[in-house]
């Protein structure tokens, strides 16, 4: 079969690999769509901190957001999952650890990541092998380009719940990614008003077309209280700024990550009585995000700029936007 293979930092295209079987509890795949994010740039790049600590390595293949058709089970595995649409989790628990068995599989010390980590082939590819219990049944409201924006969405919805919005509540969003789109989307679907800090003129106009009203640049925020502040960034900066601009008592919520250590002032944290929250992975947020999308409550698809072919992938992951492109923030693959 095609897959799309990193070969080392910034040496990557298709290749003819032999395809994936599935093993005892795993099916096999028929990959639909399959999206592109900043975690694959930077693997591409040779940045990811992953292939510094030795949880990753070269030659790798990427893609941990995805929809697809099941067309094959291991042994175990129940038919009815047979031809069924399918997204599912990226984040594989041992299963025996004393976090698995506490509902954290994603922070499972033993985990291996869809595209990501532990040598676990992604689906960028024609075809992917995935165990059944990450499995996610797509209804027919939710199309292979929605179902394939699933996972960052689980990520913003997990979020937004991170941060105890209630109705009525004001949120600041920290940065105008597809993570901090999101956010933001998933925040006013549950009444809160939203107000989203970007950098670029071009991911303002963007938001703006989304229909927020609210939209500047760090040094252009309104002096208003917010009820909880959400950092989606990759400023190291951002998270120091997200304790202060919180309102005591309440929330921040950390799911950008920054290249370098982003410094907080604990005593902060502690005067204001602040929950500072982290988060890792679409995990537990993956069923509300699909609940959201077949209901028409959030629609992902305007964020999706272009679909490419595995071919081009290479140049789109060096920085090259196709022509033709739109303004959104995230592409996808067409298998």
């Amino acid at each position: 079969m095609k897959a799309f293979v990193i070969r080392g930092p910034h040496d990557a295209g298709v290749e003819d690999v032999p395809p994936p079987v599935a093993a005892p509890g795993e099916v096999v795949v028929d990959v639909a769509r399959a999206g592109v994010c900043g975690t694959d740039v930077e693997f591409f790049t040779g940045e990811m901190q992953y292939l510094h600590e030795g949880h990753a390595g070269f030659p790798m293949r990427i893609g941990h957001e995805w929809s697809g058709t099941v067309s094959a089970l291991g042994d175990g595995v129940e038919r009815g999952w047979l031809g069924r649409r399918v997204t599912g989790d990226t984040m594989l628990g041992c299963g025996v650890c004393p976090r698995c068995r506490d509902g954290r599989q994603h922070v499972c010390e033993f985990r291996a990541e869809v595209g990501i980590r532990g040598g676990r082939h992604g689906a960028l590819a024609e075809r992917v092998a995935i165990p059944a219990r990450a499995l996610h049944a797509l209804p027919d409201d939710v199309d292979d380009a929605m179902g394939a924006m699933i996972e960052p969405g689980g990520n913003a919805l997990r979020s937004v719940r991170g941060a105890a919005l209630r109705p009525g509540d004001r949120a600041l969003v920290l940065g105008a990614g597809t993570i901090g789109l999101l956010t933001a989307m998933f925040a006013r679907a549950g009444g809160a008003e939203v107000h989203l800090v970007g950098r670029s003129t071009r991911s303002l106009d963007f938001a703006r077309a989304l229909g927020f009203e609210h939209v500047g640049q760090a040094d252009e925020l309104p002096d208003l209280p917010w009820d909880a502040v959400i950092d989606a960034s990759n400023d190291p900066a951002l998270p120091a700024k997200a304790v202060d601009l919180v309102e005591p008592g309440r929330r921040v919520v950390f799911i950008g990550l920054a290249g370098s250590p982003s410094l907080v002032d604990t005593r902060t944290i502690a005067i204001k009585d602040v929950t500072a929250v982290g988060i890792l992975s679409a995990s537990g947020g993956l069923e509300g995000a699909i609940e959201a999308y077949a209901s028409g409550a959030v629609d992902p698809r305007p964020l999706i700029a272009a679909t490419v072919e595995l071919e081009d992938l290479a140049p789109l992951l060096a920085g090259e936007r196709p022509a033709g492109a739109g303004a959104g923030p995230k592409f996808q693959a067409v298998i």
